[in-house]
């Protein structure tokens, strides 16, 4: 019933469309209630012998039931199309705002998460949705409002026939229960492993080069297939169940018609229940007994829905661990400097990235992170945004304590550009004025040449209308690099984070992105992370980590005279250079 609270708030936006779908439905139920007491009018007149009158009598019912049925179409369609309409509607509100709080959680929930499982959760579950409010609310008054209704009926037809007609439904209900408490696990196995299929998907769909490189086709075909089959397993448990709880929902149903059948036949024997009566308490007993046996539907539908809904309630109420201070203020345009003071920092599973770490840079300053794979460099540039918080300490840009700053207004000032460039499935211009989507073309060109990619540009079948492909399919991994250069350009943010730009590219591609950095160089602040050393030996502060700790710090020249770490780094580099 919680549950169910909370999901009626959610569709509470629509009940302008609810409650005319919702009159709708009463109105076609009375059509329906008053269709039989029609006909039984008819048997009673031809019951009593036909007269002069009696044709004129029967003309008119026949009318007022044609009438009525015109009207259930009226009714029908309004009910059904006003109830999709809003469920729909509904559907693609909860899609929104489930994309939306993916997109405001912080990079710690998608630890654990596989994409695909997000996606079915925001296309698949969520289109549970339009089962519950579409079809299964409207049934479930239609089935409440025409149970009363005959039953009311039967009650004034004849009130001892009418309570042998209730004798079964204490046990439906019963058998309703204990249905819903053992089919309810099952749709929600079936639906995670929907979402499992659908991640393992996701991943091999967007593996298949290394699939075919390592011939693995095999291999991930019965992986596939496993899933596949695994969710077909888990449905099949569930519609067992619906399987042997419909026949005996029917069952029961047809034992409530046996015994009318058999005491409204000794009550007629005793002429204690008239032909007319018998007819309407038998075309009144099938509307009774029908919404009970829609219960069996009702119950199953209930159920799959409430699976999905859990999974898409699941994420709306999760928190992010990230948000807005309170009173967060705007930063505005920053002048970029960037402090670090006792940062620490460890993920959930507690084994700690950053100890201690503290530092100072003004603006317009290159500081470059260097030092082993796993030692906290990424984490410090993400710190820096805000996609996790420290555990202790604070940063510091111009001086104001980033938690205090709006998320927005803090990211605004802070351009990326990582090692694994990530670009849409569209032109080039649109990537590169992503960051900007208002910018003009000639600024798009304008932040391509400071970026070293115009050139190639101008020599694509389209140029700045090429299409780059998924990911960036159709470039070369220095290309990329360098639209995402002249994305965080055109941004014109005054922190640019580059997260080894220079890592997977060869060495003539390696100087147009450092020529591309040396423009922008004293302009933004540059917080470099970089294993080709090469790249960072202009830096105005170089930090040498070593298990999540400041171990060296100064530019290139004092630290090759320290002759320490990034001195033997260095050494090794121009030796592996020279080899090669």
């Amino acid at each position: 019933m919680k549950m169910l609270w909370k999901l009626t708030r959610e569709a509470a936006r629509y009940k302008g469309l609810y409650i005319f779908a919702i009159l709708s439905t009463l109105c076609l139920t009375g059509v329906n209630l008053a269709a039989p007491k029609v006909l039984s009018a008819m048997t009673g007149i031809v019951e009593d012998g036909m007269e002069d009158t009696s044709f004129l009598a029967i003309t008119r019912l026949a009318l007022i039931l044609l009438i009525l049925y015109l009207l259930r179409i009226v009714f029908r369609f309004l009910s059904n199309y006003l109830a999709h309409k809003a469920a729909w509607y509904l559907v693609g509100d909860l899609r929104s705002r489930l994309y939306d709080k993916l997109q405001s959680l912080d990079l710690g929930f998608f630890h654990d998460k596989q994409t695909g499982d997000l996606m079915s959760r925001i296309v698949n579950d969520t289109r549970d949705f339009e089962l519950l409010y579409a079809h299964m609310i409207p049934e479930m008054i239609t089935n409440v409002v025409t149970f009363l209704g005959v039953l009311v009926i039967l009650l004034s037809i004849n009130w001892k026939l009418a309570l042998i007609t209730c004798f079964p439904i204490p046990l439906i209900l019963f058998s309703g229960v204990v249905f819903s408490k053992k089919v309810r696990p099952f749709f929600k196995a079936s639906q995670k492993c929907m979402g499992e299929l659908n991640a393992k998907l996701q991943d091999s769909l967007s593996g298949l080069h290394e699939i075919q490189s390592f011939g693995q086709e095999a291999y991930e075909s019965e992986q596939i297939r496993e899933k596949n089959f695994e969710q077909v397993r888990a449905m099949l448990r569930a519609l067992k169940a619906s399987g042997i709880f419909h026949p005996s929902v029917e069952f029961l149903s047809s034992i409530g018609t046996v015994l009318v059948v058999f005491f409204g036949g000794y009550l007629a024997y005793k002429g204690q229940l008239s032909v007319a009566d018998i007819v309407a308490f038998m075309l009144y007993l099938s509307l009774f007994y029908t919404p009970i046996s829609g219960l069996a539907n009702l119950l199953e539908n209930l159920q799959q829905s409430l699976a999905g809904a859990e999974r898409v309630t699941l994420i709306l109420d999760t928190p992010s661990a990230i948000q807005d201070a309170e009173n967060a203020q705007d930063l505005g345009r920053a002048e970029g400097s960037i402090t670090f003071e006792n940062v620490s920092f460890h993920y959930s599973n507690q084994i700690p990235v950053l100890k201690n770490i503290s530092f100072s840079c003004k603006p317009g300053m290159m500081v470059a992170l260097v030092g082993p794979t796993g030692v906290g460099k990424t984490t410090m540039t993400q710190l820096i945004s805000r996609f996790y918080d420290p555990i202790e300490g604070k940063i510091l840009i111009d001086g104001k304590d980033i938690k205090g700053l709006t998320l927005e207004s803090l990211r605004h000032n802070i351009s990326p550009v990582l090692q694994d460039t990530f670009l849409f499935n569209g032109t080039i211009a649109e990537n590169i004025g992503y960051a900007k989507p208002d910018a003009s073309l000639g600024e798009i060109v304008e932040a391509a040449k400071a970026a070293n990619i115009h050139e190639d540009i101008l020599h694509m079948p389209e140029q700045y209308k090429t299409k780059v492909g998924e990911r960036g399919l159709r470039l070369s991994g220095g290309q990329k690099q360098r639209v995402a250069i002249a994305r965080a350009i055109l941004r014109q943010s005054p922190i640019i984070v580059l997260d080894e730009a220079t890592a997977s590219v060869d060495v003539e591609t390696e100087r147009q992105i450092q020529k591309a950095i040396s423009q922008i160089a004293g302009k933004r602040t540059i917080v470099a992370i970089a294993h080709r050393l090469s790249t960072i030996r202009n830096a105005d502060l170089i930090l040498v980590i070593s298990e999540g700790e400041i171990v060296e710090h100064g530019n290139h020249e004092k630290l090759m005279k320290n002759k320490g770490i990034y001195y033997r780094m260095q050494i090794a580099q121009q030796t592996q250079t020279e080899n090669i």
